[in-house]
């Protein structure tokens, strides 16, 4: 990177989090939004307001901007398209949550960017919040002991306007577990280390929806620790990411945790990063006592787009690598199959190559169907 020479981004999707990536581009010194992908008649006039071209395919933009990298955030099932053409140009590029909208495309991608050695960053920005790091370095220091346990909330009620306006949202593959708790599975690997067995049940949408709106899933790593994750956008709740973290401006705080894990000498909760003890030697009769971590304050999506910065002129590696979402995606896929099946699905990672197995069948169920997820709710 030359200095004094901007690092020029260009934006694919200017839906909700593109509009998002946008705001965060403007507030990183050292990075410039040169251009935008979108066929929408709207986002012609919010291209407008940004100072930038609108282009409305993917091609024509890289052949007439010529960015340094390129943000993905367009529909899910365009993520391995798209990214294939940014991989081909030599482009890197960051693609939001989900990778794909199957394991199997997904993995392609991510063989043809390691063969091209193109970067490739997927936007599971929660890592890059100060909590988040902070939890991780109080779990690596094992200041809780052994891992043993974790559970995680992800609860909310979407408004019906929610799926009105984007029907696609009521279509199976949209529901929670593809759209939402993607993230709430990425920081449970990212604490807790790789998910090996799944267990899952859903039930149908009460609206009448094709896809489920309540779910959970029983998560065994590699470690030995056993997760527990439900997730529902049909129950009135304080307990979310986005109403426990203050990541969002947009959503109400309700001073609440999300996730605890518990640990063989202690517990922690986040986002409030509390750590709870005995006071004395380890034993249910005795009082306990809660300590609080202090930690930075950032943006998550400012330090993701300054992380991408970095990546682009080979300054850093990503710390959210394609096969990294790739891994997160398996597990996602792994819940779908196994609440589809009643099977417990064992995922395996052999050579980079990431596979699912069913265990044990229910003789009334049908084989395991490949999920295939319609749409990203950032779009």
């Amino acid at each position: 990177m030359t200095k004094g020479t901007a690092t020029r981004l260009a934006i694919a999707g200017l839906g909700l989090i593109g509009l998002r990536h946008a705001e965060a581009i403007g507030l990183c010194d050292g990075v410039e939004l040169c251009a935008v992908v979108d066929p929408s008649d709207q986002a012609q006039e919010k291209a407008k307001a940004l100072g930038v071209s609108c282009y409305t395919d993917l091609p024509s933009m890289l052949r007439a901007a010529q960015p340094d990298g390129i943000i993905l955030s367009t529909p899910t099932n365009l993520h391995v398209k798209q990214g294939l053409e940014c991989v081909a140009s030599g482009i890197p590029c960051l693609i939001e949550k989900p990778l794909a909208d199957n394991l199997t495309d997904a993995e392609k991608l991510v063989e043809a960017a390691d063969a091209n050695g193109t970067p490739v960053m997927v936007g599971h920005h929660r890592r890059f919040n100060p909590i988040i790091q902070k939890a991780k370095a109080i779990l690596s220091d094992q200041k809780i002991g052994d891992l043993r346990a974790v559970h995680a909330k992800c609860w909310f009620y979407k408004p019906d306007d929610y799926f009105d306006i984007a029907p696609w949202r009521k279509q199976k593959g949209a529901g929670p577990i593809s759209v939402n708790i993607v993230h709430d599975i990425d920081l449970l690997r990212h604490f807790c280390g790789e998910i090996t067995h799944v267990q899952a049940i859903a039930t149908p949408s009460l609206r009448g929806y094709e896809n489920e709106d309540l779910a959970a899933a029983v998560l065994k790593f590699a470690n030995g620790a056993i997760g527990t994750v439900t997730v529902s956008d049909s129950i009135a709740s304080p307990w979310s990411w986005e109403f426990t973290s203050r990541e969002n401006p947009a959503y109400p705080f309700t001073a609440q945790s999300t996730y605890q894990i518990g640990g063989s000498d202690g517990s922690l909760s986040i986002p409030d990063l509390t750590i709870w003890k005995h006071e004395g030697k380890r034993d249910w009769w005795a009082p306990m006592s809660a300590s609080s971590n202090a930690h930075e304050a950032s943006d998550p999506l400012i330090n993701q787009i300054n992380h991408f910065a970095e990546v682009i002129h080979g300054q850093a590696q990503p710390l959210v690598s394609g096969r990294e979402g790739l891994r997160t995606l398996a597990v996602i896929e792994a819940i779908q199959q196994a609440a589809e099946t009643n099977q417990t699905i064992q995922i395996t990672d052999q050579h980079g190559k990431i596979r699912l197995a069913g265990l044990k069948t229910d003789s009334n169920q049908s084989p395991p169907t490949k999920p295939h997820l319609t749409q990203s709710a950032q779009f």
